[in-house]
């Protein structure tokens, strides 16, 4: 799978060890940066991996920042992004089950590395169920659709 990755400073480390092993298991990585643990902003690279899956360059992305928030709210200010920040395993699959979450945000200052890669690796084995949850799912799209409108999906 080609997945992106990308960090601010606070997150370089944790980054490089998910990267490393992301390629360990046979996957094509993306490095949307940071390359360096100088001071940076999040929303950087937040835009840059959720970007990257939204043109198609890659099928999913990982963000991460300190707490994963930030990062989190950068790629989802990207039309057709379905971030999800997730601390535990749980909640990485039931997003991509039931949300096709596309990109996986954690935060570094929240998450060890032995947590951050079980997370990661449930992300990515996990696939979207749709049925049910696809109504759900289209109402997010068309939230993105009328992002300039004063209409909602209640309208």
């Amino acid at each position: 799978m080609k997945i992106a990755i990308g960090s601010d400073h606070a997150a370089f480390g944790l980054k490089e060890s998910v990267k490393q092993h992301l390629l360990d298991c046979g996957h094509q990585v993306e490095d949307m940066g940071t390359y360096s643990l100088e001071r940076t902003d999040y929303p950087i690279y937040g835009e840059r991996v959720a970007k990257a899956v939204t043109s198609g360059k890659v099928e999913l992305g990982i963000a991460i920042c300190g707490t994963g928030a930030g990062i989190s709210m950068s790629a989802n200010k990207v039309p057709g992004i379905r971030c999800v920040l997730a601390s535990e395993p749980y909640t990485a699959v039931l997003s991509r089950q039931h949300n096709d979450a596309n990109i996986l945000a954690m935060g570094a200052r929240v998450v060890g590395e032995g947590l951050a890669i079980m997370i990661v690796d449930q992300f990515l084995a996990a696939e979207y169920e749709g049925g049910r949850h696809a109504l759900r799912v289209d109402q997010l799209a068309r939230l993105d659709q009328n992002r300039d409108d004063k209409n909602t999906i209640l309208s």
